[in-house]
C-alpha cells in the first residue's frame, strides 16, 4: 500500500483553466478523510483508499453547485487521476507531495 497520507499540491485542468488546490488525506484502513482546499473554496472529503488510489465525491458550489467525483493514483511523492464533473466531462489531475 502506498503512502497516501499527506498534504497534496494539486492541479486540475479544468475548462476554466488551472485550478490550484491543496487536498490533505488521512487514511484509516480502507478509507480516508480531509479536505480539499483551494481558490473555489474548501471542501470535507470522505473517500476509499485501494493499493494507491483514493476516491472520493466532492460537492461544490463555484461556478455552480455539482458534486465532483474524483480519483488519484499515488506514485511516491506524485499522484495523478482524473475529476469527472458529470455532463461537463473528465478532467486531469495532477499532484506533488506538499
Amino acid at each position: 500500500m502506498a503512502n497516501v497520507d499527506g498534504n497534496w499540491d494539486t492541479v486540475v485542468k479544468s475548462p476554466m483553466g488551472d485550478q490550484k488546490a491543496t487536498l490533505n488525506v488521512q487514511s484509516n484502513g480502507d478509507s480516508f478523510t480531509g479536505n480539499f482546499a483551494g481558490g473555489m473554496g474548501t471542501s470535507d472529503v470522505t473517500g476509499s483508499v485501494d493499493g494507491d488510489t483514493l476516491k472520493w465525491k466532492m460537492d461544490i458550489t463555484v461556478p455552480m453547485p455539482m458534486t465532483l467525483d474524483c480519483e488519484a493514483t499515488v506514485d511516491g511523492d506524485t499522484l495523478s487521476g482524473k475529476v469527472t464533473a458529470g455532463a461537463f466531462g473528465s478532467f486531469p489531475l495532477e499532484g506533488t507531495r506538499a
